[in-house]
């Protein structure tokens, strides 16, 4: 397998699925809207119809590879292979009409991620990695930011659909975030938070109750880009696990402020 060649196609297949969506939003009917246990978690039929083109095309592109997909796509593989795709994170900003959505895919070898893209669609920014290589926004290499000190950075988090009993413990990360950084920014897309990491517009992401298809692809461009990428133990089960904390030079001091607050 051509992991550049393949990249290249998912690129290409990012942007024909975003502009299906672009079209579809310009004439919008809200009654194609369905909800699924809460009125906050919406889903429309763009979501299942850009997934459907996705995998179907991913299917080509490596065949026998498996599928976890937001919208219920999932299959074992015949292969090592497996992706991870979010077919529109940030549904809710998208039938608002709030131009931050994206089009997420992560590809695994072995339970190893390989490539991730997130597509910015009202952007159209592709933020894109493979292994062994720079990350990467439109084709140009990506780092980081440089910034250090964690009073200095600018973070960003999201508020889950359901919450646990942590709930409160969360708050008091955000409270002592807000009190102790350059401030919080909630842009309702997990993938597009990573990528604007990667790129050193923010300093670092965090987030819990997350799912595979919303990170996969966002965290793997995060590390090629010089990041670092853990749960909120500050190990390695941040794509199943349901908790991340990403960022650059501050990623530890974010993690120690998590970890005061989340098992005090």
């Amino acid at each position: 397998m051509n992991l550049t060649s393949l990249e290249k196609n998912v690129i290409e297949l990012c942007h024909e699925v975003g502009s299906f969506m672009s079209k579809e939003l310009d004439g919008f009917d809200l009654s194609k809207i369905e909800q699924k246990g809460s009125s906050s978690n919406l889903v429309s039929y763009v979501d299942k119809e850009s997934e459907k083109r996705i995998v179907e095309r991913l299917s080509k592109e490596l065949p026998g590879s498996g599928f976890i997909a937001e919208e219920g796509t999932d299959k074992a593989g015949t292969n090592e292979y497996r992706w991870i795709i979010d077919p529109l994170d940030g549904t809710t900003n998208y039938l608002h009409g709030l131009p931050l959505y994206a089009i997420s895919i992560g590809l695994q070898k072995s339970d190893q991620t390989i490539l991730g893209i997130v597509y910015d669609v009202s952007r159209k920014e592709c933020f894109h990695a493979i292994e062994g290589q720079q990350a990467k926004c439109n084709g140009k290499e990506i780092k980081i930011s440089p910034i250090k000190k964690l009073e200095e950075c600018l973070l960003a988090t999201g508020f889950p659909y359901y919450h646990s009993e942590k709930k409160e413990d969360y708050l008091d990360i955000i409270k002592d975030f807000l009190e102790n950084t350059h401030g919080i920014r909630r842009l309702g897309s997990a993938a597009i938070d990573l990528a604007y990491v990667a790129c050193g517009r923010l300093e670092g992401f965090f987030e819990y109750n997350l799912k595979a298809w919303d990170v996969a692809g966002g965290a793997f461009i995060v590390q090629q880009a010089g990041g670092t990428v853990s749960d909120f133990k500050g190990g390695s089960n941040y794509i199943f696990g349901g908790e991340l904390c990403a960022g650059g030079h501050a990623h530890d001091q974010m993690l120690k402020v998590i970890q005061e607050k989340w098992w005090k």
